[in-house]
């Protein structure tokens, strides 16, 4: 494989453990703190800080999902280094490191993801620092090894642009010949009282499990609701309705004040589970 094609870790080191024994163990120690059996899901929302501050989150997200063959993950584009002249960076080819062993593209997919919509493009500037996307991986590589990703970046939250996305997402996930699961990668409130940041993130997240992303969208900018994943979220969520879900369940909700026991400011975490419809 060209070494340009592959993507090194970024954040190793610093979200989490840059040796894999001590990373395994962690993602393992998370994992294992979930009861409920893996199921079916159409998408998830899952956050991406420190592991040692959303891991449990993500793991009671990660660890009660079917891995499908294809993982799609749109997650926010924090630099704003974008070349792509639509705002949706993709990762179209290779692989992404972690160190418990490289993921692969699903190739085909993102291909044809750029080709039905305008906005998408391969933009690898735009991942080199990015850890959105990369926080996740350890999970996956750990529970589906052998799923294949298409990592994308976000560089807008208008609701035109969503929906477009969203639309081609939905279409081609209807027409694609393997299951895929779709990945919104956002954190909640950031920087407020855990008081203050639960009463705005219930806003938020009563709009996700009505599915209405137009909704969560015009909520975050009216009650200035620092959900940085709103609009890989409002994507998601939008794909899932048009796919057939009807409900998506929050079954996960906390902030960095319990890791760090301090209540004055923190950044708030949600998992939600969209079940996979079945007639």
């Amino acid at each position: 494989m060209d070494a340009s094609a592959v993507r090194s870790t970024a954040v190793a080191g610093r979200f989490y453990p840059a040796d894999a024994s001590k990373l395994s163990e962690m993602v393992e120690a998370y994992l294992t703190e979930v009861e409920s059996e893996p199921r079916p899901a159409r998408a998830v929302v899952v956050p991406h800080a420190g592991l040692v501050y959303s891991g449990r989150c993500a793991a009671r997200v990660f660890g009660q999902v079917e891995f499908p063959p294809v993982v799609v993950i749109l997650a926010p584009n924090h630099s704003g280094i974008v070349e792509s002249d639509g705002g949706a960076s993709l990762w179209s080819h290779g692989a992404f490191e972690t160190p418990l062993g490289s993921l692969r593209i699903a190739a085909d997919f993102a291909t044809a993801l750029e080709t039905r919509c305008p906005l998408a493009a391969h933009d690898p500037r735009a991942h080199r620092g990015e850890h959105a996307v990369e926080v996740e991986l350890p999970f996956i590589a750990k529970l589906a090894p052998e799923s294949s990703i298409v990592p994308i970046l976000l560089a807008f939250d208008d609701w035109g642009r969503c929906k477009q996305l969203a639309d081609a997402l939905a279409q081609l996930v209807e027409e694609w010949p393997e299951e895929v699961l779709l990945v919104a990668s956002s954190d909640m409130t950031h920087f407020e009282s855990a008081r203050s940041a639960e009463q705005k993130d219930k806003i938020a997240l009563e709009a996700v499990e009505r599915l209405d992303a137009e909704a969560l969208l015009r909520a975050c900018h009216r009650e200035h609701i620092t959900m940085c994943g709103r609009a890989p979220t409002a994507v998601v969520i939008e794909a899932a309705r048009q796919l057939g879900a009807t409900r998506a369940e929050v079954v996960d909700y906390r902030n960095s004040g319990w890791v760090t026991g301090d209540d004055s400011s923190v950044v708030a975490y949600a998992g939600v589970v969209i079940p996979l419809e079945t007639s």
